[in-house]
Formats: C-alpha cells, structure tokens, sequence
C-alpha cells in the first residue's frame, strides 16, 4: 500500500507500528522520519520514534525526539502525553540531560 501511494501517512505510521513489533528500529526510524516531516502527528509518533533511537543505541537523537514530541503534544492540548516524555527523559535519560 505505500508503494501505491508513498505520501499516506496512515499507511506510513502503521507500518512503523509494526516494524516496532518486530524490533526493526532502523525501519521505524526511517518510516518516522519520514511520517513526521509530512503529518501533523499531534505526539504519539515522537514517543515512537524516541523509543527506536533508544533501542537502536541513538540516545542523543532520542532525547532530542522526545523533546519534540513534548512541544507537539503541549501543541496539541496533550499534556498527558507532555507529561510521559519528561518522565522518560527524567528516569531514562537524566545523566544525559
């Protein structure tokens, strides 16, 4: 489906759902990349994204993802979401901030 039409970015996003299942995290990084350059994602992608960086050994990338997806969801009126990326950054990444 996203040979058919590479700009869908439903098709995009949930295709990196399921990469994610796997533990391709260079295809979701890619796949998001991508996702997040064209969508107006409004937080979620970001989580995602970060977590790849993470597992993928980018830690550098992935807090700054995080922080991305802080601001998105903030953008948004997603304060929750706000609010579980500076707990991850806080827990996971807090020598590194």
């Amino acid at each position: 489906m996203l040979a058919a039409d590479p700009s869908n970015t439903m098709v995009m996003f949930g295709l990196a759902k399921e990469y994610e299942k796997v533990g391709d995290h260079a295809q979701v990084i890619e796949l998001l990349e991508d996702y997040t350059a064209t969508a107006d994602d409004e937080g979620n992608a970001y989580g995602v994204l970060a977590n790849a960086y993470a597992k993928n050994g980018d830690r550098d990338k992935a807090i700054e993802t995080y922080k991305r997806g802080i601001d998105v969801s903030m953008a948004h009126g997603h304060p929750s979401m706000a609010n579980e990326y500076r707990t991850t950054l806080d827990l996971d990444f807090a020598d590194e901030l």
